[in-house]
């Protein structure tokens, strides 16, 4: 879920609209009129890896989504760590298999979620067990892949690209 900020996390005062001169020009900002702090708003960085496995792309199922909808490995950095680090972590986390290389393929927006999301190539190996709130997987061969018009999909035919294949996108 998505939440605005609406109260400075310091003192608890509502925040305002402040219109601030920035490098780039005038911009609007929410800002405390009682201590000053703004909040800036700027993405979240996620991480997301295309998980190979035995030649094969695993896509996992996360227990909210429907059915059918299958996806990359994602979350979120924790402090003090790489995104490297990080990718080899919830890949662990998520699917308990280890990272034995990592690359990456880009960067990518999702403005709808405000983040932007650093996308990792990994070849990992082991016997998946899926934290609980996965409930499915899948491996795929590289032409049977189906891209989806999102931040992650676009990762996804990227890297298929770079393998010799022609992404196919649901429609």
């Amino acid at each position: 879920m998505h939440y605005e900020t609406r109260f400075c996390p310091h003192c608890a005062t509502a925040l305002v609209p402040i219109v601030m001169a920035e490098d780039g020009g005038d911009k609007e900002r929410l800002r405390c009129p009682a201590c000053g702090w703004t909040h800036w708003n700027n993405p979240t960085p996620v991480l997301a890896a295309i998980v190979e496995l035995d030649g094969k792309v695993l896509l996992a199922r996360n227990a909210a989504w429907p059915p059918k909808m299958f996806a990359l490995i994602t979350g979120f950095m924790e402090a003090g760590e790489s995104p490297q680090e990080g990718i080899a972590r919830e890949v662990k986390e998520e699917t308990n298999l280890d990272v034995l290389s990592c690359r990456i393929v880009g960067a990518y927006e999702f403005l709808r979620m405000n983040q932007v999301i650093i996308a990792y190539h990994v070849v990992a190996r082991g016997e998946v067990k899926l934290s609980p709130e996965l409930v499915d997987w899948r491996l795929y061969d590289l032409h049977e892949l189906k891209c989806w018009p999102a931040g992650t999909g676009y990762a996804l035919a990227d890297w298929l690209r770079t393998r010799g294949h022609e992404p196919v996108f649901f429609t």
